[in-house]
């Protein structure tokens, strides 16, 4: 149960790094596809992939394992990102069939297409799910859902109306020994769990290249890069890797890996559908003179749920255990992360889930688990509202620790209690004609 993989490991398996749009040619039409579950002649699912920087490598080259997918197009506004992508997709099936785009809305107005997989950053999330929905197109999506909570609220209402298969590259519920922590803690194993610790990263992994306005580099759309995020000059350290650091287009690794983490403490307390109803914390926020980068170092959050629990969720720095999610019980606890899995009686980690005990969703697989979906129609192991409540948690904390106060949240309208202020926080406007 030990042998897991952290986000390194895992994009080093499955490919190389980089960041962001994908396309390919004809060769499926999708009506051969029946979204009744029928599959085409030759048992493939046609894959177009939207950045293929850094995860978005890692998931495609994932695809191009998959006897049953053939990966058509993709589609980057970094011309070496999505040159490198189709280059890799031809190599792989030994042919020049592979299309490229710089514009998404070009690879999604493609009728051969069936499924897409997004890998972009933050600020597109929703615009780009909501597309691809309304396109018809099935989904394998990167965490977070989206930048903002009512950016999530809009892609899981497209994926919903349009009958669309959503799978979130929230990968850790198809590894073995996260599902058996939770099966643990939901059979009650470690009795009434009264409180969740959940330790995320600490610090900013910024690779600072400068911040300098400097020209935009031959190749790069960098004003489709930015798409709906503000307007700001472009320079060496804004784009690709460092986007996370920047609170104009993501939250930090708070938002980065609240899909991770947040969504296994979801899975064990059986509350994959609600959130917390208080959130009140504190960050730290670097003291950099040129201001880019401004996203939490440090931050430590409590989240009360009305199922009866506390979360806390802090960087590894502030978690006894550190990373990973930690159950505590009144009769013992269940500590899981990525590499392993502990218990205050070690007789649980031996133990078995009998066949009349709890058994949770089964899968070996993260993206075969997507195809099969695509193919029967059934849900995926991470669907859209699971992925929307993960990191809503996730994104209440940062409101909370930016206002500096405690806030109540009205979890079935998804407003919060009296608070216009907080209220603001859960949207923004969207640069030029971008919206959703």
């Amino acid at each position: 149960m030990s042998k897991t993989i952290n986000r390194r490991q895992f994009i080093q398996r499955t490919g190389k790094a980089a960041l962001l749009v994908a396309a390919a040619p004809t060769i499926i039409p999708s009506s051969v596809l029946g979204r009744d579950g029928g599959i085409s002649a030759n048992n493939r699912i046609n894959i177009g992939c939207i950045g293929v920087g850094g995860m978005g490598t890692a998931n495609m080259n994932s695809f191009l394992t998959k006897s049953d997918a053939r990966v058509v197009a993709v589609c980057d506004v970094d011309l070496a990102h999505r040159t490198r992508a189709r280059d890799k997709v031809n190599e792989t099936y030994g042919d020049e069939e592979c299309a490229s785009y710089n514009d998404f809305r070009e690879l999604l107005a493609r009728k051969d297409i069936d499924a897409v997989m997004l890998g972009l950053p933050d600020q597109w999330h929703g615009i780009i799910g909501v597309a691809s929905a309304q396109a018809g197109k099935d989904i394998y999506g990167e965490k977070p859902l989206a930048y903002t909570i009512s950016e999530g609220r809009a892609v899981v209402d497209a994926v919903e109306r349009h009958g669309r298969i959503w799978q979130t590259g929230s990968w850790q519920r198809s590894q073995k020994h996260f599902r058996f922590a939770c099966e643990l803690v939901r059979n009650g194993r470690i009795g009434n769990v009264h409180t969740v610790r959940v330790g995320l990263p600490y610090g900013n992994g910024i690779n600072n290249k400068g911040t300098e306005p400097t020209p935009v580099p031959d190749g790069f759309d960098y004003d489709m890069w930015l798409g709906p995020a503000p307007w700001r000059p472009y320079n060496p350290s804004r784009c690709h890797w460092n986007f996370r650091w920047i609170s104009d287009y993501s939250g930090g690794q708070l938002t980065d890996w609240a899909g991770h983490h947040i969504d296994i403490a979801h899975w064990g307390m059986n509350t994959d559908d609600s959130a917390p109803v208080e959130i009140e914390g504190r960050a730290t926020f670097p003291d950099a003179k040129d201001g880019l980068f401004d996203t939490p170092e440090s931050y430590y959050f409590e989240a009360r749920y009305d199922e009866g629990f506390l979360m806390i969720v802090a960087d590894n720095r502030q978690q006894p255990k550190g990373m990973g999610v930690h159950f505590i019980g009144d009769e013992g606890w269940v500590h899981v992360h990525r590499g392993g899995i502990d218990a205050s009686d070690k007789a649980l980690l031996t133990s078995f889930i009998k066949p009349s005990e709890i058994r949770l969703y089964h899968s070996e697989d993260h993206t075969q688990n997507f195809l099969d979906c695509v193919r029967t129609r059934a849900e995926t192991i991470t669907p859209v509202g699971v992925a929307h409540h993960s990191i809503m948690t996730g994104h209440l904390g940062n409101i909370a620790m930016k206002l500096g106060r405690k806030v109540r949240w009205d979890k079935s309208r998804e407003r919060f209690v009296n608070d216009p202020e907080a209220d603001r926080m859960l949207a923004r406007p969207m640069r030029g004609s971008w919206h959703i």
